[in-house]
C-alpha cells in the first residue's frame, strides 16, 4: 500500500512496517491504509524503522493507529520510532502511550 511517499507492507505475519514520510501530507492516507491493514489479519506490531521523515501528524496517525487497534481488541506494539517522532511524543507527553 502506498500514499505519495508513505508505504506499508507486511513483512512477517502480525507486523506492518511503514517507510517513507509520515506527515500531513500523507498522514491522512497513510492512517486509512493501516486502518484496513488492522481490519483484517491480526496485526501485533507497527514497525517504523523505515520512515525517513514524520512531523506532528505523523504521531496523531501512530497516536489514531493505535486507538483503532485497542477498539478492535488488538493491542498495537510500535517499534523503531524515528528519534524525532519520539523527542515530539515526550514534548507532547504521550511516549507513554506509543511505548
Amino acid at each position: 500500500m502506498s500514499a505519495a511517499g508513505f508505504q506499508l507492507d507486511r513483512p512477517a505475519p502480525g507486523t506492518l512496517r511503514a517507510s517513507g514520510v509520515l506527515s500531513f501530507e500523507t498522514a491522512a492516507a497513510a492512517l486509512q491504509a493501516i486502518g484496513a491493514a488492522l481490519a483484517g489479519e491480526p496485526v501485533a506490531r507497527l514497525d517504523l524503522a523505515g520512515i525517513s521523515r514524520s512531523d506532528s501528524a505523523g504521531l496523531a496517525c501512530v497516536l489514531a493507529a493505535q486507538a483503532e487497534a485497542r477498539r478492535l481488541g488488538r493491542p498495537l506494539g510500535v517499534e523503531n520510532m524515528p528519534e524525532g517522532m519520539r523527542a515530539l511524543a515526550q514534548v507532547c507527553e504521550v511516549d507513554v502511550l506509543v511505548g
